[in-house]
């Protein structure tokens, strides 16, 4: 899933482990998310879309690969 969690944590001037402390997650999770690598949970989104004062949609935007597959977690 595309986001822009990178872009608010800079315009806030705060570093990955700043940014992590405030959601009560680990440093890791934060550029997990920031990468791309992990999608958050629910629970999550809300508390980051809370804390940037923003609708979670225009935070985390389902992404779309060459192939055209969504991209993100498989289905188990």
């Amino acid at each position: 899933m595309n986001n822009c969690l990178r872009e608010l944590r800079g315009e806030q001037a705060w570093s990955q482990a700043e940014l992590a402390e405030r959601l009560a997650v680990s440093r890791q999770t934060v550029n997990a998310i920031e990468t791309g690598k992990y999608d958050p949970g629910l629970p999550l989104a809300f508390r980051i879309a809370r804390l940037f004062g923003r609708p979670i949609e225009s935070i985390f935007l389902p992404g779309v690969d060459v192939a055209g597959q969504g991209r993100g977690r498989r289905p188990t």
